[in-house]
């Protein structure tokens, strides 16, 4: 069994597999109830994962809903995930869901760079204080 998908992979994920899907919807050529919330296949995301629907099922509808889910003045709520709207079972409001994956990757991006920073001083911090130690006057010091 491989690793529970974070929120950013499975996100990252379902963007991928229902970009078009979601660009694709016209008027004329209805192919689910609404444009911005798409049908998903939990089935197929937790093969590619590697894990049980219910995981998945229960990562979007529990926690995602709770975490990045909002209330608008009037008492409405904003869901990322819904168990049916219309005839569509199982959809993700994509557009919600594109704007949280772009602030996780925007996320990811910025502690790789802070990562990368500090291990480049730690790096020449360390080479700073070899020279201090085994450099003495132009000659290397040797033990």
């Amino acid at each position: 069994m491989a690793k529970i998908p974070t929120d950013e992979r499975l996100l990252a994920e379902i963007y991928r597999r229902y970009e078009r899907a979601f660009g694709d919807f016209s008027e004329e050529n209805k192919t689910r109830s609404t444009k911005i919330w798409v049908p998903i296949d939990i089935d197929v995301l937790a093969k590619r994962f590697r894990c049980d629907p219910d995981l998945i099922f229960g990562r979007l509808y529990y926690h995602m809903n709770a975490k990045y889910g909002s209330h608008t003045g009037d008492g409405d709520s904003v869901n990322v995930f819904s168990l049916r709207i219309g005839r569509d079972a199982h959809c993700v409001n994509f557009p919600l869901l594109a704007s949280v994956l772009a602030d996780l990757q925007e996320d990811t991006k910025r502690f790789r760079v802070s990562t990368r920073m500090a291990a480049l001083s730690l790096i020449v911090s360390a080479a700073s204080i070899l020279i201090a130690i085994f450099w003495k006057g132009g000659t290397v010091m040797l033990p």
